[in-house]
C-alpha cells in the first residue's frame, strides 16, 4: 500500500486530492466568507455552484463560524430544484457531549429540541453559541446524492463548538431530506442576527 504524504503548504493550496486507497477523490468547489451576513448559499447557477450528479457525496467545512449575537443556533436547510424556498421537509435526529471549561459539569445527551420529524424549518447544526472574540464554531456536515430523484437525502454533521456558558460541545446530527425531488441548493444562517465571520467549503467526492 502506498503512503501519501502532505506538508501544510500543500494542503493549503490544493484544489483537489487523489484517491487515497480507492476510497475516491474530494474536489474543492467554492468557499463563502462570512462578514455579517444574514445567510450564506450554497446556490444552483452561481459561479458554478451545483449540487448535482457530479458527484455522489459532497462536504461542507466550517471554519470559525463566529455569530454576531450571543446565544444563537448555527442551521441549514435545502431546496429542491424548481423550488421557491429553503424549506424542505426533514426528519432528523441529534445528540451531544458538553464538559464545562471549570470541570463542574458534563454530560451526553440525545436532543429533542433540536431534531425534527418531517419539519421544514431550519435544521440546527449548534444551541447556544456563544460570541465572545474567542469562542466560534467548526466542523463538518456531508449530504449523499442529492440530486437522486429516487431517495431521500441523507446528511450528517459534526460540529464542535463554544457554549455561550463556556462549555465545549460535541454536536452530531444525523437525518435526511424527505423528499424524492433533487436539493440542489443550500443555505446556512444563524436563528438570530448575522455571522459575524468565518468561512464555509465545499468540497465534492466521487467514487473510485
Amino acid at each position: 500500500m502506498s503512503i501519501i504524504k502532505l506538508n501544510n503548504n500543500g494542503v493549503k493550496n490544493a484544489t483537489a486530492f487523489g484517491s487515497i486507497s480507492s476510497l475516491g477523490s474530494m474536489t474543492f468547489i467554492k468557499k463563502l466568507t462570512a462578514s455579517s451576513s444574514a445567510t450564506l448559499s450554497f446556490v444552483d447557477g452561481a459561479s458554478g455552484v451545483t449540487l448535482d450528479n457530479s458527484f455522489k457525496e459532497y462536504l461542507f467545512t466550517f471554519n470559525n463560524i463566529h455569530p454576531a449575537t450571543d446565544g444563537v443556533h448555527f442551521s441549514f436547510q435545502g431546496n429542491a430544484s424548481g423550488g421557491s424556498g429553503y424549506n424542505e421537509t426533514i426528519t432528523s435526529t441529534v445528540f451531544f457531549a458538553q464538559h464545562r471549561e471549570d470541570d463542574s459539569a458534563s454530560s451526553l445527551d440525545y436532543r429533542s429540541d433540536d431534531d425534527q420529524a418531517n419539519g421544514t424549518a431550519f435544521q440546527r447544526l449548534s444551541e447556544s453559541l456563544g460570541n465572545a472574540n474567542d469562542e466560534s464554531l467548526s466542523g463538518t456536515l456531508q449530504i449523499f446524492n442529492p440530486s437522486s430523484s429516487v431517495f431521500v437525502k441523507n446528511f450528517i454533521g459534526t460540529i464542535n463548538y463554544i457554549h455561550k456558558s463556556s462549555r465545549s460541545y460535541n454536536f452530531y446530527i444525523a437525518g435526511y431530506f424527505n423528499t424524492q425531488s433533487p436539493i440542489d441548493e443550500i443555505q446556512f444562517k444563524m436563528s438570530s442576527g448575522n455571522t459575524d465571520s468565518g468561512k464555509i467549503k465545499l468540497y465534492g467526492i466521487k467514487d473510485s
